[in-house]
C-alpha cells in the first residue's frame, strides 16, 4: 500500500535519520542542498493551500472510475497532470536519486525535471549524474540551467548542450535572485538577462520553461515573459523549501534566512496573478504542493499541471518504488478530490467552487 504523506514540510523520522546517514562527510554544495532540504525547518511553516477550501458535492453524478487524468504535455500525454520538479545532479548521490526519480516518472506516466546542469557542463564528468533518458524513454524530461548565467559567459550554445546532454524535451531556465543574493558563492548580475532569454526562446530547438525556485513570479514578471515568446511558465511559489533558509544555514546566517524565508509570492498568489495573462501558455503550479489535494486546488486555480519535488526527495532517497508509491498516493488525493467536487477532467477543477477562509 502506498504511504501516507508526510504532514506539510515534515519528513518521516526514519526517512530523515536514514537520509541523514547516507549524507555524513558531503560538502559538496548540491550534496548540501539534498541534505538540507530534507530538514523540515527549511520548509514553510505552514501550509498555503490550508486557507483554500472546496465547496463538497454530495451529489456528483459522476462515477469515479469516469475520472481520467491524462493531460498532454510537449508533445506527449502524461497519466495524471504531475511533473516531479527540478531537484538535483552533479553528485554521486544525485544520481541515485535522478535515476529512481526516473525510473518512476516513466512507471507512472508523469514528467521529469533535472537539477541544474551548470555543474555538468563545467565538469563533464558529472553529465552522467544527469543522464537518464533510457531510464525513462516515455515522458517529458525538462532540462535546467540558471538564467543569471547568461551574464556570466553562457548562451545558445550552452543550453543546447544541456539539451543533448538528457535529449531533453524542454529546458526550464530558472530566475533565483534571493537565493543567489544569500548564497555565498552567489552570481547577482540579472541585468539585461529579458533579452537574453528572448533570444534563446526564437533559437533553441525546444520550448522554454522559465520558472521561478520559490518566490513565486507575479503577472508584471509572467506579461513579460510572455511577451518575449515564452510558452511556459512555473510558480514555484512560497509555500514549500525556503531557499532563503537553505543558503542562509550554509553561509550561517541563520537570521537572514528567516527575514527572507517568506518573500515573494504564494503559489496560490501566483496562479491567480498569472492564470488571467492569457489562455495561450501552458501554467505549471509549484511551490509547497503536498499532496493530491493540494494539486487539486492548484488546477482549480488556473494550473495546466502541477510540479511537485520536496516530498519525492526522501522517497528517491530509498528507492523507485518508494517514489511510485507516493506518485501513486497523489494520483488517488487528486482522484478522491475530483470525485467529491463532480468533475472528470483536471480543466473541469476550473469551474469548482474554491474559496479562500480568512481564518482557520
Amino acid at each position: 500500500m502506498p504511504n501516507t504523506p508526510p504532514r506539510s514540510g515534515e519528513i518521516a523520522g526514519a526517512e530523515a535519520t536514514a537520509a541523514s546517514d547516507t549524507l555524513d562527510g558531503l560538502v559538496d554544495r548540491k550534496a548540501d542542498h539534498i541534505r538540507l532540504a530534507l530538514d523540515r525547518r527549511m520548509q514553510a511553516d505552514q501550509s498555503v493551500f490550508a486557507a483554500w477550501r472546496f465547496g463538497h458535492v454530495a451529489l456528483p453524478e459522476i462515477d469515479r472510475d469516469a475520472i481520467d487524468l491524462r493531460t498532454p504535455f510537449l508533445g506527449r500525454t502524461l497519466e495524471l497532470p504531475l511533473l516531479i520538479s527540478c531537484m538535483t545532479g552533479g553528485t554521486d548521490l544525485a544520481a541515485r536519486v535522478n535515476r529512481n526519480l526516473a525510473l518512476a516518472a516513466q512507471r507512472a506516466g508523469v514528467a521529469l525535471g533535472l537539477g541544474s546542469q551548470r555543474k555538468a557542463l563545467e565538469d563533464p564528468s558529472q553529465a552522467e549524474t544527469f543522464k537518464v533518458r533510457e531510464l525513462a524513454p516515455d515522458v517529458p524530461l525538462i532540462g535546467n540551467l540558471g538564467a543569471v548565467q547568461f551574464n556570466y559567459g553562457y548562451g545558445l550554445e550552452e543550453c543546447r548542450a544541456a539539451v543533448d546532454m538528457i535529449d531533453a524535451d524542454a529546458l526550464a531556465l530558472h530566475l533565483n535572485p534571493l537565493q543567489e543574493a544569500i548564497q555565498p558563492e552567489g552570481q547577482c548580475d540579472f541585468s539585461e538577462l529579458l533579452p537574453r532569454i528572448r533570444s534563446v526562446v526564437q533559437d533553441l530547438e525546444v520550448p522554454v520553461i522559465v520558472k521561478e525556485v520559490g518566490s513565486g513570479l507575479s503577472a508584471a514578471t509572467g506579461r513579460r515573459l510572455l511577451d518575449v515568446g515564452v510558452p511556459i511558465l512555473d510558480t514555484a511559489g512560497v509555500g514549500g523549501t525556503s531557499w532563503a533558509r537553505i543558503e542562509a544555514a550554509r553561509a550561517s546566517d541563520l537570521p537572514i534566512g528567516e527575514l527572507f524565508a517568506d518573500w515573494g509570492l504564494s503559489t496560490p498568489e501566483s496562479l491567480l496573478q498569472l492564470r488571467p495573462l492569457s489562455s495561450d501558455f501552458t501554467l505549471i503550479g509549484s511551490g509547497g504542493l503536498r499532496s493530491g489535494l493540494d494539486a487539486a486546488k492548484a488546477l482549480a486555480l488556473g494550473a495546466d499541471l502541477v510540479g511537485i519535488a520536496q516530498p519525492f526527495l526522501a522517497a528517491a532517497l530509498d528507492s523507485a518504488e518508494a517514489v511510485v508509491d507516493r506518485i501513486e498516493r497523489t494520483r488517488q488525493e487528486l482522484e478522491i478530490a475530483m470525485f467529491c467536487l463532480g468533475v472528470t477532467r483536471p480543466t473541469d477543477l476550473r469551474r469548482a467552487e474554491l474559496s479562500r477562509r480568512d481564518t482557520p
